[in-house]
């Protein structure tokens, strides 16, 4: 990988990196360090790594540094929320609740589950390009998916909370 290859990854990837990550832990500074460190990483080895797989590569390390500093510091900081005006309409009001809502439901899926569900409905990933980001096989990625949903569905359609 050359330079300007390094440069236009850079451009290209950054947001959704940085995107994934916040939405996973919720904290715009850690999620930066992990952004920077995954680039930092890519630099340091982008002899080694092809251009055409330079995405995979920033997930993975981005993801696996994640994980790692979940596990390091054993807390999830609630990303503060923005302050409306108090004269909100009711579909603002209604807007804001189904958002806790499916907040409160991604907060039940562990972290496996919540990557597998960001990284596809989020993000977009095919299956095999989630299977090398997070180390596992397409079969894994379907079938842990598949549970996530079903837990996400479960909870969505239960009485309480049913708009």
């Amino acid at each position: 990988m050359t330079e300007q290859e390094y440069n236009q990854c850079v451009n290209q990837y950054a947001d959704n990196v940085y995107r994934f990550i916040v939405k996973n832990l919720r904290h715009e500074e850690d999620a930066r360090d992990i952004v920077q460190t995954a680039f930092e990483k890519l630099w340091r080895n982008r002899e080694n790594v092809e251009n055409s797989k330079s995405k995979s590569f920033l997930f993975t390390v981005a993801y696996n540094q994640m994980i790692d500093h979940i596990r390091k510091v054993k807390r999830i900081h609630l990303k503060d929320e923005f302050q409306e005006n108090s004269r909100t309409e009711q579909a603002t009001g209604h807007k804001r609740e189904m958002k806790k809502i499916l907040m409160d439901a991604l907060n039940r899926l562990n972290e496996t589950q919540r990557s597998l569900v960001m990284l596809k409905d989020y993000e977009g990933y095919s299956y095999e390009e989630i299977g090398q980001i997070m180390d596992l096989n397409e079969s894994q990625v379907k079938v842990y998916l598949h549970r996530a949903r079903l837990t996400l569905r479960n909870y969505l359609v239960s009485p309480e909370n049913v708009l």
